[in-house]
């Protein structure tokens, strides 16, 4: 038993039971203990997963073309800001700011990460030496100013802790006991902000999901969203991860919810095992990212797989930019787990929501725009 376990099991002796978003949040962040606190944490290939900037660094400079045209459709402000939050290593940075360095847009951009683990700032800081004078690392989003620009995240939302839902009669609370020194799971009612989320996100009839329907809702993206509307004076939030719109997350066959946990490039079900040492993720209901940012004033751009909306954006342009006519073979074998079906192009979504007067059209949603589907 991990000494994580030990402390979480300790508290839950000596407080009582705690809902399963402390639980999972204490597995992943408690400082120096947790999965993404440790001072050994290793993202990427050689770790328990890795994302689309670890395929291939053309994602990246894809996110800088579209950090240009942000720019070219904000008036070109003399400042443009893009706030990076989740930024892992750094590599995703680093490719983003190695394609913009060539582009007029570079004189004029700073450069945020918001970062609280003080092992992966060092690592950032590794990774992005060539641009130290570009880059402000901050704790949180209230640590910056208001800006002008572009807040986007790349598999951030889906590390959020999860409250977990189980039907039985009604929708009730999951919350995480012990018994016999061992992790046991407890059923609760729902408090009023859950049963608020199901009101809205839930389409299907309540008495239609059978006794055992388990399910994620994700509250702490809400919270995130108000936090960044009040810093971004003018510009674009992007958010690219994987998930669903809610009509297809909260539908019947998704009965087990999406809640997974990767342990040593393995995949299973079970968050109580490995605690500290594996990874806990659920995937996004991004409906919610629509609702809960047009109440905040917050425009929905455009939402889209994200290999539709790479080659939209001219993925065949930044290849030809970037390695001329004839780009080597294992390259074209990269770009394919970016954009194809069964690599991370349709498992992955890309929203981008705006705040400012009139929303503008972007190319990457110009072959496909599913907005209407959230």
């Amino acid at each position: 038993m991990s000494l994580l376990s030990e402390k979480i099991l300790q508290k839950i002796k000596t407080d009582g039971p705690i809902n399963f978003e402390s639980f999972m949040e204490t597995a992943l962040y408690c400082p120096d203990l947790g999965y993404y606190s440790r001072p050994d944490a290793v993202v990427g290939r050689a770790g328990d997963f890795y994302t689309s900037p670890h395929l291939h660094k053309l994602f990246g400079a894809m996110l800088g073309k579209q950090m240009v045209e942000m720019w070219i459709h904000l008036g070109r402000p003399e400042v443009f800001d893009i706030v990076e939050m989740g930024a892992g290593t750094g590599l995703l940075a680093k490719d983003m700011l190695d394609y913009l360095k060539s582009h007029e847009i570079f004189d004029r951009l700073k450069y945020s990460i918001i970062e609280i683990s003080p092992a992966l700032r060092q690592r950032q800081s590794e990774t992005l030496a060539e641009y130290l004078g570009k880059i402000l690392w901050v704790d949180g989003i209230g640590s910056l100013h208001g800006f002008e620009g572009c807040l986007f995240s790349n598999e951030l939302l889906d590390a959020f802790p999860v409250r977990l839902l189980q039907m039985d009669g009604v929708f009730k609370e999951v919350f995480v006991s012990e018994e016999g020194g061992t992790f046991c799971e407890l059923l609760a009612p729902c408090d009023d902000d859950t049963r608020e989320y199901i009101c809205t996100f839930f389409e299907q009839d309540r008495e239609n999901f059978d006794d055992g329907y388990r399910t994620e809702i994700n509250l702490r993206a809400k919270g995130w969203l108000q936090d960044l509307s009040g810093k971004l004076l003018r510009g674009f939030v992007m958010t690219i991860d994987y998930g669903y719109p809610a009509w297809d997350y909260y539908s019947l066959r998704r009965n087990r919810g999406t809640l997974l946990c990767y342990y040593r490039h393995r995949v299973n079900e079970n968050p109580y095992l490995n605690i500290g040492e594996q990874d806990i993720t659920a995937h996004l209901n991004f409906s919610s990212l629509k609702v809960w940012g047009e109440a905040l004033g917050l425009k929905t751009v455009g939402f889209c797989p994200q290999g539709t909306y790479l080659v939209s954006l001219g993925l065949d342009e930044v290849v030809k930019e970037c390695y001329g006519d004839e780009p080597a073979p294992g390259l074209l074998l990269n770009l394919k787990g970016l954009i194809l079906p069964e690599g991370m192009g349709a498992s992955h979504k890309v929203l981008v929501q705006y705040k400012g007067e009139d929303a503008p059209s972007l190319r990457g949603f110009s072959f496909r725009n599913e907005a209407d589907r959230l």
